[in-house]
């Protein structure tokens, strides 16, 4: 017979009253960084949230920092160019989902440096090229404001909005 495996750290062992509280909050930080890349703050909070005592949680959180784990910076950069590129999501919603990952200002600042207004004017253009094929049978009045809508409501600046709509269904009136 096999002598019996050491129970996984992060397992249901580690619900036993002996389980080393250390090592219990850094599996549950491993794990919950391989699944996603998380801030500092959200890292934190899900410590919290699964038992892990504040100051331990703020222990794990700053050891993870000083080896290059965790990096807020980094995470702000990515994720300000992937929903950038991908969501086209504009500055101002950027600014706002950062705050609310606890992301200090002054990163989010850093980060959304990379996007210029001619960044997001670009974006904007392709997204409403992208809708104004399924709208093109609507009234022009009635896509004017579908459009500008789905801008603003993506973060857009109402003027950029109404400039980037109007330049598309002025090209779309010149092709027809």
């Amino acid at each position: 017979m096999r002598p019996a495996a050491e129970p996984a750290p992060g397992s249901s062992a580690d619900l036993a009253p002996d389980a080393d509280p250390v090592q219990v909050a850094r599996t549950i930080a491993l794990r919950r960084l391989t699944a996603a890349p998380r801030s500092r703050a959200e890292l934190r909070a899900d410590l919290v949230a699964r038992g892990v005592t504040p100051e331990l949680a703020d222990q794990v959180v700053e050891r993870f920092t000083e080896v290059g784990l965790l990096d807020d910076a980094e995470y702000a950069r990515m994720w300000v160019e992937s929903r950038h590129r991908v969501r086209g999501s504009a500055r101002s919603v950027l600014r706002q989902e950062l705050r609310h990952k606890g992301i200090d200002d002054d990163v989010v600042g850093v980060a959304l440096a990379q996007i210029d207004g001619d960044d997001e004017r670009v974006r904007a253009r392709a997204l409403v090229d992208r809708k104004l094929i399924s709208l093109s049978s609507a009234e022009p009045e009635r896509v004017a404001r579908r459009l500008a809508g789905m801008l603003i409501r993506r973060g857009y600046p109402a003027g950029l909005a109404h400039d980037v709509v109007r330049e598309a269904l002025a090209e779309l009136s010149d092709v027809t």
